[in-house]
Parts: C-alpha cells; structure tokens; sequence
C-alpha cells in the first residue's frame, strides 16, 4: 500500500524467489489479496499497514512466507500460507495485531506458526550498560 505517511505497521511477503530469479506468484497472489483485504478494512486500520514484497525470507520450504511487524512487538512469522485458503485468517491476525491482541500468535493466522521473535530493546538495554 503507497501511504504518504509512515505505517505503524508492516506485512513483508516472499514475492520473488532468490533460487530460480523468478517472481514466486503465489506470493504474488497473496500480496495483491492482502492490500484489498486491508484497504476494505478502511481508515484508520488501512492507513496503519505497509505492504510489501521481498526477494527472500529463507523459508524455501514453506511457501509462502508471511511476516507481521511493528517497532517495539513482535514479530511472527508464518510459513505454507495459501491465498486463497488464508487470507481471512491472515487479515484477523493483523486486526488483532494492529490492536496489541496477539499473545503468542494464533496458529490459524495461515498455514503453520515459524516463529515469534521478541521485540528488540537493543537500545534501552546498551543504556543499562549491559544485554540479556
């Protein structure tokens, strides 16, 4: 979604496969469904998303590959997502997550949970003088 201001929130998607240098058009399909799904939602929600294709995201076996993030949360990714079968699934989970809702993440957010990676406190932490 081309927002002329900064999104809180971001959904990254495998658009393109780094093995054959050629676009994976499932995820294609599933970026072109997501950003009507959220545009649908209408403002503010809509307004809070960025969308947006990337190269690679190193799950090759687990197509497509979904991640939802924003700066101090988690982020979650999913894995063996199908557009068709998923997308309302997805679009729940990012109401929930746009909302601060997700505890863990939903294992019915598409295809199968990868991983929660915590949120970086990189910067209070050096501030204490020290890492966890």
């Amino acid at each position: 979604m081309a927002n002329s201001h900064q999104s809180a929130h971001k959904i990254t998607l495998s658009t393109e496969c780094h093995l054959t240098g050629g676009p994976c058009l499932p995820g294609a399909r599933l970026l072109a469904m997501l950003n009507g799904s959220i545009s649908a939602l209408g403002k503010p929600l809509a307004d809070d998303f960025a969308i947006a294709g990337t190269v690679c995201m190193a799950a090759c076996t687990r197509p497509c590959t979904i991640a939802f993030q924003a700066s101090g949360r988690a982020t979650y990714l999913f894995g063996d997502v199908a557009a068709e079968e998923n997308i309302d699934d997805l679009v729940g989970f990012a109401v929930a997550y746009a909302n601060g809702g997700v505890d863990g993440g939903p294992s019915a957010a598409g295809g199968g949970n990868l991983a929660r990676v915590p949120a970086a406190l990189i910067v209070s932490e050096a501030l204490a003088g020290h890492f966890q």
